[in-house]
């Protein structure tokens, strides 16, 4: 039965697009020899698509068991991938999305008429502004490149009526039969024998969003390039002999749009392969360039760019990130890193002066496997403990742990749900010790550990504790709302009662900057008179950290 294109099937197309892109990467990464062939078109369309997955799941988690507004979907998944994006085919992914979510809200056009008997025209209409607004994006659009795929997938679209199903396999085939002809359009490919990879990122994306409308899975892409797919990397054009420019330089930039005009041309200048999306004051920008300060300069001219990433062509790793201020490791291997999330500028301390390399989870924007792989690389040592400190993040995490695994790193993943947890492992962390013999130690100490996170109530919801208000204080332990309070030391309190009527020796807090010292005194003072040899450990989270954190052990 045909489906419209509402919140669930945008939901379930993010999901499945981020599945076959996952299922495609290595593919994909193989046969990418255009721009550059530094093999990672797969891995930066599945970190993009990541990221929008993240942004559409928070929306619905933060509503449910209300569904969330179609516009409210497709705005957070346009959002996500543009934050998200990595790398030119990234890039262009995340335009091709907002692209759609433009139409698909209403936003380019009035308000857009859901119905079933208008969605396939809607989904036509979307589809065309995704293939327009992508090229106009690029400073110098190249036929048989991800930009035809999408322009030939908006041409069938538009030549075949009927539902939403109807016009996205339409769509697919379309985007198939101008996969296969791009080796044809670009002499890079056709010397190579392989289709584009881009474009072969976006026939997967098409292909879930079909699967996602009729319920059925579709074929795979035919087409030249699977076995020729090492091959291709050696036949194109080189790198590391110099020719092209030397670094990728990617930023997103907040800046208006007459800057934003001022900066193309600025970069244009510079060097090659110039991307910039986005709007409303928020720009991804990606260009390949000899000066990569130049092109960091010209954004700070522009607005205010941040999240800046800069990659050395010429490395010996083409995958190989690091911040304008700094470089890539050097020299021999340490034997052991641990590596963990940590939300709080505070706690970030409190992990790096126990060695760890700390990746920084900022609030509403989780780190994708990328920054995740990037940290591994950074920590430079034959052996990782990986502490993803949040439940969300398991999934991201076994990713880039596999991820390492392929680059020679023997990557252990750790659990654990809270950084509260992470600090338990810490603490039994030897390194002297064998590295199975450690991870056990750690993930037993982890294990051993209750975790509770004070936060406030952003609307009247339902829980499991009953109905709260917005401005409560909630009380979550494990992750489930336990106690709802109206005063921060009582709800507290009442947590730490929860948690420890089933024993503890060891109470950990980690407050927030907004969190009084009197809070803490109080508390303490209720578990030394309440709870004989329960020894409590406070510490300060900074900015960005939760309410409060309550670890029992």
């Amino acid at each position: 039965m045909p489906q419209v294109l509402d919140v669930h099937a945008v939901r379930a197309w993010c999901a499945l697009a981020l599945e076959a892109l996952g299922r495609d990467r290595e593919e994909i990464d193989a046969i990418n020899v255009y721009p550059v062939a530094d093999g990672d078109t797969g891995t930066n369309m599945y970190l993009t698509v990541e990221s929008a997955v993240q942004a559409v799941e928070a929306v619905f988690t933060g509503l449910e068991p209300a569904p969330p507004a179609l516009p409210d979907v497709v705005h957070a998944m346009a959002h996500g991938a543009l934050i998200g994006a990595r790398g030119n085919s990234g890039t262009i992914l995340a335009q091709l999305l907002r692209g759609m979510a433009q139409v698909l809200a209403g936003d380019a056009d009035g308000e857009a008429d859901h119905s079933e008997s208008a969605v396939g025209d809607t989904l036509r209409r979307a589809l065309r502004r995704a293939a327009e607004s992508a090229r106009e994006a690029v400073a110098h659009p190249v036929e048989g490149t991800v930009l035809t795929v999408a322009a030939a997938a908006a041409d069938a679209a538009d030549g075949h009526s009927g539902d939403c199903g109807d016009v996205a396999r339409a769509a697919y085939d379309g985007a198939r039969a101008a996969l296969d002809a791009t080796p044809g359009q670009l002499a890079v490919l056709g010397r190579a024998g392989v289709v584009d990879a881009g474009g072969r990122g976006l026939v997967a994306v098409l292909g879930a969003l079909t699967e996602a409308l009729s319920g059925d899975p579709v074929p795979p892409p035919g087409g030249r390039g699977v076995h020729h797919a090492r091959v291709a990397a050696d036949q194109s054009l080189d790198c590391a002999d110099g020719e092209g420019p030397a670094f990728e330089v990617i930023y997103l930039l907040e800046a208006d749009d007459q800057a934003v005009a001022r900066l193309r041309t600025r970069l244009d200048g510079l060097g090659d392969s110039l991307v910039v999306v986005g709007g409303d004051g928020l720009w991804n920008v990606h260009v390949h360039v000899d000066d990569a300060g130049a092109a960091v300069e010209a954004g700070v001219e522009a607005g205010r760019p941040y999240r800046i990433r800069i990659t050395h062509f010429a490395a010996g790793d083409a995958h190989t990130t690091h911040p304008a201020s700094g470089s890539a490791p050097t020299g021999e291997r340490a034997q052991r890193a641990i590596v963990a999330v940590v939300p709080g500028e505070g706690l970030a301390g409190l992990y790096s002066e126990a060695g760890a390399t700390v990746v920084p989870e900022r609030p509403g924007e989780v780190p994708g496997s990328g920054e995740l792989v990037e940290a591994i690389r950074r920590a430079h040592a034959r052996e990782v403990v990986l502490l993803p400190n949040d439940a969300e993040l398991r999934h991201t995490a076994a990713a880039a742990a596999e991820q390492a695994r392929t680059e020679g790193v023997r990557v252990a993943l750790i659990p654990t749900r809270s950084a509260i947890q992470g600090i338990a492992a810490l603490a039994v962390h030897e390194k002297e010790r064998r590295f199975d013999e450690d991870v056990v130690a750690m993930t037993s100490a982890a294990g051993a550990t209750r975790y509770a996170e004070l936060a406030v109530a952003e609307r009247q919801s339902w829980t499991m504790a009953g109905i709260c208000q917005a401005g409560d204080f909630l009380g979550l332990i494990d992750g489930d709302v336990a106690v709802i309070g109206e005063e921060v030391t009582r709800t507290a309190r009442t947590t730490l009662d929860r948690m420890l009527a089933a024993g503890g020796e060891m109470v950990t807090l980690v407050l927030g900057d907004e969190v009084p010292d009197g809070v803490a005194d109080r508390l303490e003072r209720h578990v030394r008179e309440t709870y004989l040899a329960v020894d409590t450990v406070v510490y300060r989270g900074g900015r960005n950290s939760a309410l409060m954190l309550i670890g029992v052990e």
